[in-house]
């Protein structure tokens, strides 16, 4: 374990960083097969695209493929928190209303 000094001088023990669970969640999800990179894509369509082809395809969703592709979207969204620039999440709000339109739901409110 690292140690660093505090402002009094004495040592104090820092814990070693972990990875985070929820990047593993994105990468090797139990539900999705999704593309590498996919949510880095700057064009929304392409991401609503190829999360609606992931969930169609998957074999192991536990829901219709509507929901499975909308909860792993939102799931990145609320994972990636105050460390997802403003314009990264304009690009996966926008995704979000692109998936909808794909599977021709109506827009929430």
């Amino acid at each position: 374990m690292a140690a660093r000094k505090s402002k009094k001088g004495k040592k104090k023990k820092t814990k070693p960083r972990r990875r985070k669970w929820s990047g593993r969640v994105t990468a090797k999800s139990n539900a999705l097969d999704l593309k590498d990179g996919i949510f880095s894509q700057r064009d929304p369509g392409k991401i609503a695209a190829s999360l609606k082809r992931s969930a169609e395809r998957s074999k192991r969703r536990k829901s219709d493929p509507y929901r499975s592709a909308m909860s792993m979207l939102t799931f990145y969204i609320n994972r990636a928190g105050k460390a997802l620039p403003a314009s990264r999440k304009r690009v996966l709000e926008r995704a979000k209303d692109a998936l909808r339109d794909l599977f021709g739901k109506n827009k929430s409110r």
